[in-house]
């Protein structure tokens, strides 16, 4: 059923006045989704005629666009995904673990999407491994989901990585199940000292190669001695891993898995008005507790805009991986 307000609405009213005063500053992917998302369901990209084998009454539906980044494609896709994932649950509990970029590090990785969002999937995985592995914490070989949003829930920048993690591994020699403690799995602390540190040993390493690109107010970074000044108080701050309390039961890991494998930026469900000039949406501020955190922004259209193109994925990039055990 049509939400009342949907984001390909907004792309369809305002979308044809904000490519044309960013002409040239929008990238072809951009482009590419704003398109798919305005014709997506529409008689732009053709149609077909269900009929009811029972009153044989006949309507004709338009076809999806299918590009990931359209609210109203993801949720068939989220339903095909997650019932291939059902048999993949370990009988065991899970644990949710996240891992997140600091401010200093954030602005170098929009500019360098694919490269350091990559960097970031390889860090963190190997930081779960590497101390899962160690005989003094688990000393198990672990299995990983990870998924990516680069969104907070305003449509910030804000990329991090959601892991769910089955409550232990294999031993060494792959014969038996290590289980962790129930309520704990890996200590945070040496999670985030470990993470830093080969986080910040690889990026170095692709600022030497040449492989990183800046703009605009980032432009200065392209030299060695700007890069590591600016990169000095991510050295020195404590980077958080967040471990939140493991799931109740597998029903509870494939609804939280629901709500970021497919996830866009902002769905449909989630906007409340828009006058042409203005769009309301419902976020979530986590600095309040209880029935205070939900609040209303309204952005102007272009702004409104501008958030959801940030969340672009590069063309090819794999949002969902998995590693060790899975």
């Amino acid at each position: 059923m049509r939400t009342l307000i949907e984001v390909a609405d907004i792309f369809r009213t305002a979308g044809p006045a904000y490519r044309s005063s960013h002409a040239g500053h929008l990238g072809l992917d951009q482009l590419k989704v704003m398109s798919a998302v305005e014709t997506c369901r529409t008689a732009a990209l053709g149609g077909h005629v269900e009929a009811c084998e029972d009153c044989g009454e006949r309507r004709i539906a338009y076809n999806s666009c299918r590009n990931r980044h359209c609210p109203k494609c993801q949720g068939a896709a989220a339903r095909i995904w997650l019932a291939e994932r059902e048999a993949d649950l370990l009988p065991v509990g899970y644990f949710h673990v996240v891992f997140t970029l600091p401010a200093e590090v954030a602005a170098i990785a929009f500019q360098n999407k694919a490269l350091v969002y990559d960097l970031l999937f390889k860090a963190a995985s190997e930081t779960m491994l590497t101390i899962g592995g160690d005989p003094k914490h688990l000393g198990a070989r672990i299995g990983i989901t990870a998924v990516l949003p680069t969104w907070g829930s305003a449509m910030t920048h804000h990329p991090h990585v959601h892991m769910i993690v089955p409550g232990g591994g294999l031993s060494s020699d792959g014969k038996h199940w290590i289980s962790s403690r129930k309520t704990f799995l890996l200590p945070v602390r040496v999670l985030g000292r470990l993470f830093r540190r080969l986080f910040l040993t690889r990026l170095n390493a692709l600022h030497d190669t040449g492989r990183l690109a800046f703009f605009g107010p980032l432009t200065p970074l392209a030299d060695r001695c700007a890069f590591l000044r600016h990169l000095a108080p991510a050295r020195r701050k404590r980077w958080v891993v967040y471990a939140k309390a493991p799931f109740a039961g597998p029903e509870a890991v494939l609804a939280y898995l629901s709500r970021y494998t497919h996830r866009v930026a902002i769905s449909n469900s989630r906007l409340i008005a828009f006058d042409v000039a203005n769009v309301s949406f419902r976020y979530k501020d986590y600095r309040r507790e209880g029935a205070e955190r939900q609040q209303v922004m309204m952005l102007a259209a272009d702004e409104f805009i501008r958030r959801f193109l940030l969340h672009v994925l590069p063309r090819g990039f794999h949002r969902i991986r998995h590693y060790g055990l899975l």
